[in-house]
């Protein structure tokens, strides 16, 4: 059980930083101190990567300055020093600055690392459009890669450099590169970068905050990279424009971290899991180029923590309540827009639910009660709810199913099947007494088998209920309540089910019956299949454990591929408020065996919508053999 703690943050993760210095235009001395600073800042907090913004040595607004013969030998002699400052510190950065390189000027970021100037990477699209004139001074390099010689040293020059950094390849590309319609920065992912740098100066305009993050967002997606976008200071002239300090580092698709525009942070720290970019490219099959000349640097990950924060719900992530609602609204068009279009392509009218008081019974009615809108018919015409108290339901969890059904005006036949159960334990020689496995599957696939008869004396189908996390865990009986016609809840976790609910609870439709729905929130998870017929004395979460672990172990597993080892790792950090490690490591534990051992149920689940990134459908995200019964892959 030690093994959990052989996982270290640095095998997973890279810790980079952008900054956003104040500038002195063209005071070079100032600019160097400034970032030599920042830069042992982040140094000093193990960041591995850092990139300053463009012409940051020099500042970005100088107009015809840039073309000073002082000025340019000050920024030559001002990158020899930052070199030097990187001697003996584990972090290597990337600055910009203007070089003149034989008959003409280039707009340059410099990666600078292990006391060196360790190449130099020119800006490949000048803007000459609305306030850039950029081609005015600046030229573009079209060549292959050279060697310039700076101070004795000679250096990599060109376009098609990466940079061998913590063990990561790195990329860079300058301010407009991002914007074009063909981005340097495509043939360097396509090459093996990463993480891709981006020294910017991008003025502010209203609306442009917005454009940035999309931009980053989409390409760090696009590419399956990180990216980190380094904005100048309002510190530059406002002669003509006004910068702001935007400072974005990009994941996979999402922001990692923001500075917001005008925030005066000087330094943005994340970290980016290389791992799960690896994962990523891997499962895309992303196309694979050899072009590059790559750079090694002696630069190694150093962090022994993480400083980004994980989130305790990754299938549900932590935004705005707007954006929250929002999302959850798009989970419950999903999964009633697949159910409505079931019912029209199979030209069926009638929809049986077992409606037990539960809350994924809950949200399963729910869902038909909007199928039926978007299929312009009342509720009470399209849906069936069946209550089926057995041997062991408690009185509260059949009275509020009764009382959901007569809040929504939906018929519903209350058919007990404790007489069912009895007979087929009696076939079988059981006593129907001791409360066994057998106790309870005879129960689960009674119900299942009336709702099926049930449904084919009216011409129906039988709506599933079991959630994404109850068929991870296997926490469902074969050919009981784990079969269905079709099955709205399949591709949402438990902890997603809970926040749906809620939500529905809010809207308009629905607020008469919130206490009601409120009552059901708050009622145990139980399939109430064993206990004394009158309380829930089956807690679901006391025998599996909780939920909410559950889910984070699924996005980790399914999603991600990720060991135990880090998946513990992970969740100990993230849950250290609410269980100890024991307990992480415990249920963690259970679920791997579990998950392992079912997935022969998974490979007869019903039909039914693809709500998140996973799914554990055999017909489409997941398959794997219905007898890896061992769960080595995933040793503990």
């Amino acid at each position: 059980m030690e093994r959990e703690l052989s996982f270290k943050p640095e095998e997973s993760y890279i810790r980079v930083a952008t900054a956003c210095p104040e500038v002195a235009l063209a005071d070079v001395p100032t600019n160097v101190e400034r970032i030599e600073e920042l830069f042992g800042e982040a140094a000093d907090q193990n960041v591995a990567l850092i990139s300053f913004p463009e012409m940051s040595i020099t500042g970005y607004t100088l107009g015809d300055l840039v073309n000073q013969n002082s000025l340019l030998n000050q920024a030559k002699n001002g990158l020899i020093e930052l070199a030097l400052s990187t001697e003996d510190r584990n972090c290597a950065m990337v600055v910009g600055l203007p070089m003149n390189i034989g008959n003409r000027l280039y707009n340059c970021a410099a990666v600078l690392a292990d006391g060196k100037i360790k190449g130099i990477v020119t800006k490949t699209n000048l803007p000459t459009y609305g306030e850039f004139y950029e081609d005015r001074w600046f030229d573009t390099w079209d060549q292959d890669n050279g060697l310039v010689n700076i101070d004795g040293q000679d250096v990599p020059f060109g376009t098609k450099l990466l940079f061998e950094i913590g063990g990561t390849k790195v990329g860079v590309e300058i301010c407009e590169d991002l914007w074009v319609a063909e981005q340097p920065s495509t043939w360097l992912a396509l090459n093996g970068a990463l993480v891709v740098a981006n020294p910017s100066a991008s003025p502010e305009q209203i609306g442009k905050p917005s454009n940035r993050r999309k931009l980053v967002e989409v390409q760090s997606g696009r590419l399956i990279c990180g990216y980190l976008y380094a904005g100048a200071d309002v510190s530059e002239s406002t002669a003509e424009v006004v910068m702001s300090g935007h400072q974005l580092i990009g994941s996979n698709g999402k922001l990692a971290a923001e500075s917001k525009p005008f925030a005066g942070n000087r330094l943005l720290i994340a970290e980016i899991d290389t791992e799960h970019l690896e994962h990523d490219r891997r499962r895309l099959h992303m196309a694979n180029y050899i072009g590059a000349t790559v750079i090694k640097t002696c630069v190694e990950r150093s962090q022994t923590d993480l400083f980004s924060k994980v989130n305790r719900n990754p299938f549900l992530p932590e935004e705005s309540e707007a954006k929250r609602r929002e999302r959850l609204g798009q989970v419950v068009a999903i999964q009633a827009h697949g159910l409505a279009m079931r019912l029209k392509k199979t030209k069926t009218e009638k929809v049986v639910l077992g409606l037990s008081g539960g809350l994924d019974s809950t949200l399963a009615l729910l869902v038909a009660c909007e199928t039926a809108k978007i299929l312009g018919v009342k509720p009470k015409d399209l849906i069936q709810t069946i209550t089926m108290p057995g041997l062991a339901s408690s009185e509260d969890t059949q009275s509020n199913a009764t009382a959901l059904a007569i809040l929504l005006d939906i018929p519903n036949k209350v058919i007990p099947i404790s007489q069912l159960a009895n007979m087929d334990m009696f076939a079988i020689d059981h006593d129907a007494m001791t409360q066994d496995i057998t106790f309870e599957n005879a129960q689960a696939r009674a119900r299942t088998t009336l709702l099926f008869n049930f449904a084919n004396k009216n011409g129906g189908i039988v709506l599933g209920t079991s959630d994404l996390s109850e068929i991870a865990l296997g926490w469902c009986t074969y050919n009981g309540d784990q079969q269905s016609h079709y099955n709205v809840n399949g591709g949402i976790p438990k902890t997603v089910v809970k926040e749906e609910v809620k939500y529905l609870s809010t809207l308009d439709e629905y607020k008469a019956g919130k206490e009601l729905l409120d009552r059901i929130l708050g009622t145990l998870y139980s399939p109430e299949l064993v206990g004394n017929n009158r309380d829930i004395s089956q807690n679901t979460e006391d025998i599996i454990g909780p939920y909410e672990l559950h889910d984070f172990f699924l996005n980790r597993v399914i999603r991600w591929g990720d060991s135990a080892s880090k998946i513990a790792y992970l969740a100990c950090s993230t849950f250290e408020d609410t269980y100890s490690s024991d307990e992480v490591k415990k249920w963690l534990g259970l679920f791997v065996r579990r998950f392992a051992s079912n997935q022969f149920k998974r490979e007869n689940m019903p039909n039914g919508p693809k709500i998140a990134s996973v799914s554990l459908s055999p017909r489409g995200d997941w398959r794997m053999p219905a007898d890896l019964y061992n769960a080595a892959i995933w040793e503990i």
